[in-house]
Protein backbone atom coordinates (compact mmCIF):
# COMPACT_ATOMS: atom_id res chain seq x y z
CA UNK A 1 0.00 0.00 0.00
CA UNK A 2 1.13 3.46 -0.86
CA UNK A 3 1.69 6.29 1.95
CA UNK A 4 -0.93 8.73 0.67
CA UNK A 5 -3.00 5.55 0.27
CA UNK A 6 -2.53 4.39 4.33
CA UNK A 7 -2.79 8.12 5.41
CA UNK A 8 -5.96 8.41 3.61
CA UNK A 9 -7.39 5.67 5.40
CA UNK A 10 -5.69 7.31 8.80
CA UNK A 11 -7.86 10.28 8.07
CA UNK A 12 -11.22 8.25 7.32
CA UNK A 13 -10.84 6.85 10.69
CA UNK A 14 -10.72 10.07 12.45
CA UNK A 15 -13.35 11.57 10.76
CA UNK A 16 -15.19 8.57 11.98
CA UNK A 17 -13.71 7.80 15.39
CA UNK A 18 -12.20 11.07 16.53
CA UNK A 19 -8.68 9.28 17.08
CA UNK A 20 -6.42 6.62 16.12
CA UNK A 21 -3.91 4.91 18.29
CA UNK A 22 -0.44 4.66 16.50
CA UNK A 23 -0.14 0.81 18.16
CA UNK A 24 -3.51 0.23 16.17
CA UNK A 25 -2.29 1.66 12.63
CA UNK A 26 0.63 -0.73 12.88
CA UNK A 27 -0.78 -3.67 13.19
CA UNK A 28 -3.27 -2.55 11.39
CA UNK A 29 -0.88 -1.32 8.01
CA UNK A 30 1.90 -4.14 9.21
CA UNK A 31 4.16 -1.11 9.37
CA UNK A 32 6.31 -0.55 12.67
CA UNK A 33 5.52 2.19 14.86
CA UNK A 34 8.10 4.54 13.68
CA UNK A 35 6.90 4.52 10.55
CA UNK A 36 3.35 5.31 11.67
CA UNK A 37 4.55 7.98 13.75
CA UNK A 38 6.44 9.98 10.80
CA UNK A 39 2.72 9.35 8.73
CA UNK A 40 1.17 11.37 11.57
CA UNK A 41 4.07 14.28 11.96
CA UNK A 42 3.82 14.77 7.94
CA UNK A 43 -0.28 14.66 8.32
CA UNK A 44 0.36 17.24 11.62
CA UNK A 45 2.34 19.82 9.52
CA UNK A 46 0.00 19.67 6.47
CA UNK A 47 -2.87 20.54 9.07
CA UNK A 48 -5.07 17.71 8.77
CA UNK A 49 -4.64 15.80 12.58
CA UNK A 50 -3.09 16.52 15.74
CA UNK A 51 -0.03 13.99 17.33
CA UNK A 52 -0.82 13.15 20.72
CA UNK A 53 1.29 10.33 22.92
CA UNK A 54 0.80 7.52 21.33
CA UNK A 55 -1.27 8.72 18.35
CA UNK A 56 -3.53 11.65 17.03
CA UNK A 57 -6.94 13.57 17.19
CA UNK A 58 -9.40 15.45 14.95
CA UNK A 59 -7.88 19.09 15.10
CA UNK A 60 -9.98 20.65 17.92
CA UNK A 61 -11.50 24.23 16.58
CA UNK A 62 -10.36 27.21 19.25
CA UNK A 63 -13.15 28.11 21.43
CA UNK A 64 -14.22 31.81 21.76
CA UNK A 65 -11.79 33.28 24.24
CA UNK A 66 -14.57 34.32 26.49
CA UNK A 67 -17.50 32.11 27.50
CA UNK A 68 -20.13 32.17 29.95
CA UNK A 69 -19.64 29.61 32.65
CA UNK A 70 -21.55 26.39 31.79
CA UNK A 71 -24.79 26.02 33.89
CA UNK A 72 -24.59 24.38 37.42
CA UNK A 73 -26.50 20.95 35.69
CA UNK A 74 -24.07 20.90 33.32
CA UNK A 75 -20.77 22.10 35.16
CA UNK A 76 -21.11 19.14 37.85
CA UNK A 77 -22.83 16.34 35.58
CA UNK A 78 -21.03 13.24 35.68
CA UNK A 79 -17.50 13.12 34.59
CA UNK A 80 -16.32 11.99 31.25
CA UNK A 81 -14.16 8.71 32.18
CA UNK A 82 -10.55 10.99 31.73
CA UNK A 83 -11.83 13.67 33.63
CA UNK A 84 -12.87 11.20 36.31
CA UNK A 85 -9.37 9.77 35.97
CA UNK A 86 -7.45 13.23 36.24
CA UNK A 87 -9.75 14.21 39.36
CA UNK A 88 -8.60 10.90 40.91
CA UNK A 89 -4.62 11.19 40.09
CA UNK A 90 -5.26 14.68 42.02
CA UNK A 91 -6.57 13.55 44.93
CA UNK A 92 -4.09 11.17 45.52
CA UNK A 93 -1.38 14.12 45.95
CA UNK A 94 -3.26 15.12 49.42
CA UNK A 95 -1.53 13.92 52.21
CA UNK A 96 -1.67 13.41 56.04
CA UNK A 97 -2.36 16.80 57.40
CA UNK A 98 -1.97 18.59 54.48
CA UNK A 99 -3.73 21.98 53.45
CA UNK A 100 -5.24 22.11 49.84
CA UNK A 101 -6.87 24.47 48.06
CA UNK A 102 -9.77 23.41 45.50
CA UNK A 103 -11.62 25.67 43.53
CA UNK A 104 -15.16 25.51 41.77
CA UNK A 105 -14.15 24.10 37.71
CA UNK A 106 -16.24 20.43 37.50
CA UNK A 107 -12.87 18.80 37.43
CA UNK A 108 -11.68 20.10 40.72
CA UNK A 109 -15.65 19.38 41.81
CA UNK A 110 -14.86 15.70 40.18
CA UNK A 111 -11.70 15.14 43.27
CA UNK A 112 -14.49 15.38 46.10
CA UNK A 113 -15.25 11.57 46.11
CA UNK A 114 -11.72 10.70 45.58
CA UNK A 115 -10.36 12.45 48.34
CA UNK A 116 -8.72 10.79 51.54
CA UNK A 117 -10.72 9.32 54.16
CA UNK A 118 -8.42 7.89 56.99
CA UNK A 119 -6.38 10.67 57.74
CA UNK A 120 -6.86 14.56 58.41
CA UNK A 121 -6.17 17.38 56.53
CA UNK A 122 -7.83 21.21 55.59
CA UNK A 123 -9.51 22.05 52.24
CA UNK A 124 -10.10 25.52 51.42
CA UNK A 125 -12.08 26.44 48.89
CA UNK A 126 -13.93 29.17 47.11
CA UNK A 127 -16.85 27.26 45.94
CA UNK A 128 -20.27 27.15 47.64
CA UNK A 129 -20.63 23.68 45.76
CA UNK A 130 -17.91 22.62 47.17
CA UNK A 131 -17.55 23.25 50.93
CA UNK A 132 -21.39 21.84 50.61
CA UNK A 133 -20.28 18.82 49.55
CA UNK A 134 -16.96 18.67 52.47
CA UNK A 135 -18.13 20.34 55.56
CA UNK A 136 -19.46 17.49 57.31
CA UNK A 137 -16.65 15.06 56.46
CA UNK A 138 -15.17 13.90 59.68
CA UNK A 139 -11.23 13.46 58.79
CA UNK A 140 -11.70 17.09 56.79
CA UNK A 141 -11.09 20.83 58.18
CA UNK A 142 -12.52 23.32 55.50
CA UNK A 143 -12.88 26.45 54.95
CA UNK A 144 -14.73 28.90 53.08
CA UNK A 145 -13.39 31.74 50.86
CA UNK A 146 -16.11 34.86 50.76
CA UNK A 147 -17.19 37.63 48.91
CA UNK A 148 -19.69 38.65 46.68
CA UNK A 149 -21.64 36.18 45.47
CA UNK A 150 -22.60 36.71 41.56
CA UNK A 151 -25.94 35.79 39.76
CA UNK A 152 -25.03 33.30 36.85
CA UNK A 153 -21.34 32.66 37.94
CA UNK A 154 -19.94 28.98 39.57
CA UNK A 155 -21.18 29.57 42.46
CA UNK A 156 -18.17 30.99 43.62
CA UNK A 157 -15.96 34.29 45.04
CA UNK A 158 -13.37 35.74 42.91
CA UNK A 159 -14.16 39.18 43.50
CA UNK A 160 -11.59 41.87 45.57
CA UNK A 161 -12.81 40.65 48.90
CA UNK A 162 -11.93 36.93 48.03
CA UNK A 163 -8.67 37.74 46.67
CA UNK A 164 -7.14 39.40 49.58
CA UNK A 165 -8.90 36.94 51.90
CA UNK A 166 -7.26 34.16 50.15
CA UNK A 167 -3.89 35.86 49.90
CA UNK A 168 -4.27 35.53 53.79
CA UNK A 169 -3.41 31.68 53.47
CA UNK A 170 -0.68 29.79 52.53
CA UNK A 171 -1.02 26.26 50.98
CA UNK A 172 0.60 23.06 50.44
CA UNK A 173 -0.45 22.11 47.40
CA UNK A 174 -3.52 24.45 45.18
CA UNK A 175 -5.46 22.52 42.86
CA UNK A 176 -5.98 24.79 39.44
CA UNK A 177 -7.26 24.82 35.99
CA UNK A 178 -8.75 27.19 33.84
CA UNK A 179 -10.62 27.27 30.82
CA UNK A 180 -7.12 26.74 28.27
CA UNK A 181 -3.97 25.37 29.32
CA UNK A 182 -0.78 26.29 26.95
CA UNK A 183 3.09 25.87 27.48
CA UNK A 184 2.65 29.59 28.33
CA UNK A 185 0.34 28.24 31.47
CA UNK A 186 -3.45 28.52 32.73
CA UNK A 187 -6.12 31.17 30.81
CA UNK A 188 -9.09 32.22 31.69
CA UNK A 189 -12.33 34.31 30.51
CA UNK A 190 -12.40 36.89 33.23
CA UNK A 191 -9.46 38.73 34.79
CA UNK A 192 -11.11 38.76 38.43
CA UNK A 193 -11.13 34.94 37.80
CA UNK A 194 -7.66 35.25 36.23
CA UNK A 195 -6.44 37.58 39.14
CA UNK A 196 -7.52 35.01 42.06
CA UNK A 197 -6.22 31.97 40.70
CA UNK A 198 -2.49 33.90 40.00
CA UNK A 199 -2.78 34.55 43.55
CA UNK A 200 -3.74 30.98 44.76
CA UNK A 201 -0.65 29.79 43.02
CA UNK A 202 1.61 32.65 44.26
CA UNK A 203 0.58 31.01 47.88
CA UNK A 204 0.99 27.62 47.44
CA UNK A 205 4.04 25.54 48.12
CA UNK A 206 3.33 23.48 44.90
CA UNK A 207 0.74 24.07 42.47
CA UNK A 208 -0.92 21.26 40.37
CA UNK A 209 -2.49 21.87 37.13
CA UNK A 210 -5.49 19.45 36.28
CA UNK A 211 -5.68 19.99 32.01
CA UNK A 212 -7.58 17.15 30.31
CA UNK A 213 -7.09 17.55 26.90
CA UNK A 214 -10.09 19.45 25.57
CA UNK A 215 -8.42 22.75 27.37
CA UNK A 216 -4.62 21.60 26.21
CA UNK A 217 -3.64 24.08 23.22
CA UNK A 218 -6.56 26.56 24.14
CA UNK A 219 -5.79 30.40 25.11
CA UNK A 220 -8.44 31.79 26.87
CA UNK A 221 -8.87 35.76 27.40
CA UNK A 222 -6.67 36.77 29.89
CA UNK A 223 -3.36 35.04 31.57
CA UNK A 224 -4.05 33.63 35.26
CA UNK A 225 -1.22 31.60 36.34
CA UNK A 226 2.19 31.11 33.90
CA UNK A 227 3.88 28.08 33.79
CA UNK A 228 6.78 28.85 36.26
CA UNK A 229 4.33 28.77 38.65
CA UNK A 230 3.24 25.31 37.90
CA UNK A 231 4.80 21.98 38.73
CA UNK A 232 2.57 19.36 37.94
CA UNK A 233 0.38 18.95 34.88
CA UNK A 234 -2.20 15.96 35.35
CA UNK A 235 -3.79 15.28 31.48
CA UNK A 236 -4.59 12.28 29.63
CA UNK A 237 -2.59 10.93 25.78
CA UNK A 238 -5.42 12.60 23.47
CA UNK A 239 -3.69 15.50 24.89
CA UNK A 240 -1.30 17.67 21.98
CA UNK A 241 2.04 15.76 22.11
CA UNK A 242 3.52 19.50 20.51
CA UNK A 243 1.66 21.60 23.73
CA UNK A 244 3.09 19.08 26.10
CA UNK A 245 6.59 18.69 24.65
CA UNK A 246 7.03 22.89 24.70
CA UNK A 247 5.41 22.26 28.29
CA UNK A 248 7.86 19.65 29.78
CA UNK A 249 10.43 22.03 28.22
CA UNK A 250 9.97 24.02 30.85
CA UNK A 251 10.55 22.03 33.81
CA UNK A 252 7.18 21.06 34.53
CA UNK A 253 6.56 17.17 35.27
CA UNK A 254 3.37 16.20 32.69
CA UNK A 255 1.60 12.94 34.06
CA UNK A 256 -0.74 11.14 32.10
CA UNK A 257 -3.90 9.16 33.09
CA UNK A 258 -4.82 5.82 31.58
CA UNK A 259 -8.65 6.68 29.87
Amino acid sequence: MLAEERRQQVMEIIQKEGRVIAKDLSDMFNISIDSVRRDLTIMEKQGLLQKTYGGAVAITPHQKVRTLPSPESKRYSPPARHQDEISKYAASFIKEQDTVFIGSAGIQYGMIKHLPTSYPFTLVTNSLKIAEAVRNIENITSYLIGGKLRANSANSMIDIIALEMVGRFTFDIGFLTGGGITADGISTATPEAAAFHRRVSEVSRKTICLAPHEKVSQQMFISSVPMDRIDVIITDKQATEKELKEMEKKNVEVIFVEA
